[in-house]
């Protein structure tokens, strides 16, 4: 049997500032049948991401960046992490306006072509957040340097890196966040077909 039930006996919010937290009451319906007890969930309201891995099919390079995160910091990882483009969409905002502006913003490079990668759930369990990962093609020839928004505290150190290269961090364990993980993992699985087709396009 599939549930499909939900019931929603109490919604509250419990914290607005930068992101919201809302506590929930609700019982829902169980896999053997039936209903669960009313249990209580917290949620984390962080709202819905873009992000994009930057790949140059005539250089065979990717596009890195570099920067500080609290939460690595406090999770007991270097705070200084390298990971790909991303950031929240703005209300009014299209996930590729997101992927381009970002991209401008956090490297300087513009965004020729946008491919859809996957649109999915980070912690179901806790978030409502979504992450729609693009990868996009750029020049990386002139990739480098320092970028960010100040009036956002952002310091980001730009760096286009071989995919050969980039993929033995990986596997070193030195890209260690989900969005950059499985940005690079498909492109290891999709560049010979994405040098096939960006290589002949301007």
């Amino acid at each position: 049997m599939e549930p499909t039930e939900v019931q929603v006996v109490a919604h509250e919010n419990a914290y607005r500032g930068y992101f919201r937290i809302d506590r929930y009451r609700l019982r829902h319906g169980l896999f053997a049948g039936g209903m669960s007890p009313e249990i209580r969930r917290e949620l984390f309201d962080r709202g819905h991401a873009v992000a994009v891995i930057l790949y140059d099919p005539q250089r065979d390079e990717v596009v890195l960046i570099d920067q500080f995160r609290i939460g690595a910091l406090t999770a007991g990882f270097p705070p200084w992490v390298t990971e790909i483009v991303a950031g929240l969409i703005d209300k009014g905002e299209t996930p590729e306006q997101v992927a381009r502006r970002e991209t401008t913003e956090e490297t300087g490079c513009d965004v020729r072509d946008l491919e859809l990668v996957h649109d999915y759930l980070v912690s179901p369990g806790c978030s409502n957040e979504t992450v729609k990962l693009f990868c996009g093609r750029v020049d990386a020839a002139m990739a480098g340097g320092i970028f960010g928004l100040e009036h956002e505290g952002e310091d980001i150190r730009v760096r286009a890196v071989p995919v050969a290269d980039a993929l033995e961090l990986l596997a070193a364990g030195k890209i260690n966040t989900s969005l950059g993980i499985i940005g690079l993992q498909w492109l290891a699985l999709n560049r010979a077909k994405l040098r096939e087709r960006w290589r002949g396009t301007r």
